[in-house]
């Protein structure tokens, strides 16, 4: 008989927790610290929380990733539930975070069964990658095997597009990512920064754009270039503004044939970097 593949990811690769649950999929929590104070992300700290407490904190908080051990001990209680079960670990970019690195330490451990376990960098962030992660789950649901699901996912991680919309540069110049005279200017001009994440897995800015209006409306023109008369899967990443979400969705139906639509919440690790009021597009063809 098969053995079902067993599937893992990291809290920042932000699945609804319906999804979560739907398709048993682990999910392996970083660590959000505002000063002293520790959250296991996305069980200790909720977004609506998170972000209350991003808006009074004096300095940004830090994050930190799972230790191996914490993966290992994941893999090691799967594979005592069943020896047979392959499993596809997939992770938040090594570009942005050690915890690609921190599960590929954590699979060494188990030197006997690690050839049981697939460890991929997603090379991406948020739902970016968690929408590989629910496609790897559905492919482990159909009984496909390993190998079938990391081929699947690497050319997901190919035709999948991202956009993330920031409504101020506050925080990224927080975080030491731009300097404090051009968040002035921007915040006086009102400029919008248009963000993706590159092939190497890091985040860089698109273009900056005058405008709410305008720069939704040039992400539109982004994603056509790719998408345009395709059916296309979406999903709407918010920090804990579900209206704003389904606002931007609206837009998106005026434009493409929309399969699925996903709305999630952009969770502490992403949202530490870029501050509330963001809004995220994910988009990717329907699978054949």
């Amino acid at each position: 008989m098969s053995h079902k593949v067993a599937i893992v990811t990291d809290s920042t690769a932000d699945i609804p927790e319906e999804l979560v649950r739907k398709y048993g999929i682990h999910v392996v929590s970083l660590r959000v610290l505002f000063g002293e104070e520790t959250y296991a992300d996305g069980v200790d700290l909720t977004p609506k929380q998170f972000y209350t407490k991003l808006g009074q904190a004096a300095a940004l908080p830090t994050t930190s990733q799972p230790s191996p051990t914490e993966f290992m001990n994941v893999y090691q209680s799967l594979l005592d539930e069943d020896p047979e079960r392959p499993i596809v670990s997939i992770h938040l970019s090594s570009g942005m975070s050690g915890t690609y690195q921190s599960a590929l330490l954590g699979k060494s451990l188990l030197e006997h069964e690690s050839d049981m376990i697939t460890v991929l960098d997603s090379k991406s962030a948020s739902y970016g990658y968690g929408l590989l992660v629910v496609q790897a789950a559905e492919l482990a649901e159909q009984g496909k095997s390993a190998a079938d699901i990391k081929t699947v996912v690497q050319a997901l991680q190919r035709d999948r597009k991202l956009f993330f919309l920031v409504d101020s540069l506050e925080y990224l110049q927080k975080g030491g990512r731009i300097g404090k005279a051009a968040a002035i200017f921007g915040a006086l001009l009102n400029i919008k920064p248009i963000l993706s994440i590159d092939d190497e897995g890091i985040i860089y800015a698109v273009e900056k754009v005058r405008g709410h209006k305008k720069a939704m409306a040039r992400i539109i023109e982004l994603f056509q270039q790719d998408f345009a008369g395709a059916r296309v899967n979406v999903a709407v990443g918010h920090t804990a503004d579900p209206d704003a979400a389904l606002a931007c969705a609206e837009q998106l139906r005026e434009h493409f044939t929309l399969n699925e639509v996903v709305y999630t919440n952009i969770g502490a690790v992403i949202g530490s970097h870029v501050g509330p009021g963001v809004i995220a597009i994910f988009m990717w063809p329907v699978p054949e």
